[in-house]
Formats: structure tokens, sequence, C-alpha cells
């Protein structure tokens, strides 16, 4: 993202914002409340379009007229609330909207059932969630096994980069440890991701560098070894 500019009703959100993201590499984008780091991952989601300013994935030019765009490109945006359908199976999040179907007769599929019930369970597997089975509703899960749940499908897709939301937010210390171990395992496998934060205690440990926002524009961008938990939290709290 390059001298990204965003504006709402006459109020900049965000100022010349140069962000990049290397090949399996994650990135923690700090910042206070208001500093700008929500309009910026919706723009690189396809959420909103930049005032001004060039986006480039994997070297060529894009331009996002909606999140599904994004997604195709392989952009995967995992919110807060882990964008889940709580009274639907864990099966039924993993696929939807991208159900496997034996055949195709127009507009209508013969849905893969038994494929998608092996596929889902293969997918909790790779991020170490054992769940008794692929129909357990979502709304019985934990807040931190529905984040897994999300980020094993991102990887099932082969998402490219997966852009975490306050994944760590209201969750247990315990929980919380299990989605840091969840975004461990994206970088294993490759993907790179955004850790979105206000909570450097939970970024540090997994990034592999930071960028600090501050009302609207970038004022800090260290690899981890270059900095420290006490030295982000000064930028973070400058006037």
């Amino acid at each position: 993202m390059v001298n990204i500019h965003k504006w709402f009703s006459g109020v900049c959100a965000l100022r010349g914002v140069d962000f990049s993201v290397g090949y399996g590499e994650v990135v923690g984008l700090v910042g206070d409340n208001g500093a700008g780091k929500s309009t910026l991952i919706k723009i690189l989601s396809g959420v909103y379009p930049p005032d001004e300013g060039k986006i480039y994935f994997e070297g060529k030019e894009c331009h996002f007229s909606s999140p599904r765009e994004a997604r195709m490109l392989g952009i995967e945006t995992i919110y807060q609330e882990a964008a889940m359908v709580p009274k639907m199976s864990v099966m039924r999040n993993i696929f939807m909207g991208r159900e496997l179907a034996r055949f195709r007769v127009g507009p209508l599929a013969y849905l893969d059932i038994p494929r998608m019930e092996e596929e889902s369970m293969k997918a909790l597997e790779k991020v170490d969630l054992r769940l008794r089975s692929p129909h357990a509703p979502v709304d019985e899960l934990s807040g931190g096994q529905r984040q897994g749940v999300a980020i094993a499908r991102a990887m099932y897709f082969k998402s490219k980069l997966v852009i975490l939301d306050e994944p760590t937010n209201n969750l247990s210390v315990k929980e919380s440890e299990r989605v840091l171990e969840f975004i461990r395992e994206l970088k294993k496998q490759g993907i790179s991701s955004i850790f979105i934060s206000h909570n450097l205690y939970h970024v540090y440990p997994v990034a592999d560098r930071i960028v600090v926002l501050s009302h609207g524009e970038k004022i800090g961008d260290f690899r981890k070894e270059e900095t420290s938990v006490e030295e982000i939290t000064k930028l973070m709290v400058l006037p």
C-alpha cells in the first residue's frame, strides 16, 4: 500500500500511509483507538476504496470494489466476531459461500456433504483444533475455538494474506495464547498475516515486524528485534 489517503466527511482518517507485508511475514499493526488501523485494513480488504494512493499485491496493482474481489486474490479478513453464523455448524461456516458440490445443474447444486464433513475436520486438525463433530453449532464454541475455525477456513482455501482484526479481544489468557499459536501456524504454512491489536503483549511475541499508526499517520515501522514493548507504548501515547 503506497501513499494511502482516506477522508470521511472532510475528516482525514489516513494521511500518506505506506504499508507492506512480506511473504510469510507476521506484521503487527498497532495504535490507539482512532489511529486508522481499521480504515487501513478495510481499504486493503476491499470495503473502502482509497481516495489517493495505490495497492499492489504480488507485484501487480489492484483495485478492489468489494471484499469478494480481495478474497478472490487470496486476502482473507478475520474480524473480532470471526464473521460466522452462530446457529450454523462448523462445517457450514467453513464452506459458507464456497460449498463443495457433487454436480451442478444451472444455478442449482447437489452438495457433497460427506466430503465437506471430511475436509472440514482435516482443516481443523491442521490448526490442532479437535472438535467432536463437523456438525457442532458454532454458538457452542468458545471465542478461541471460533477464531481457530476462521483461521482453518482461511488456510483451507489457500489464502495468501490473512488479516486478523483484534483476534484476542475479550478472550481469556489461555484462549488468547491459543489464538497466538494459530497465528504461528499460519506462518509455518507460509501464509502472510496482519495482526491488528491494541494489546502489545499479544502482538510482540508473534510479530516479525510492528507498524505503529497515530492520528491516521504511520509513525513507526520496526523489526521486532529493533524495538521493545516499552518503546512502542511510548510512541502510541504521544499526543
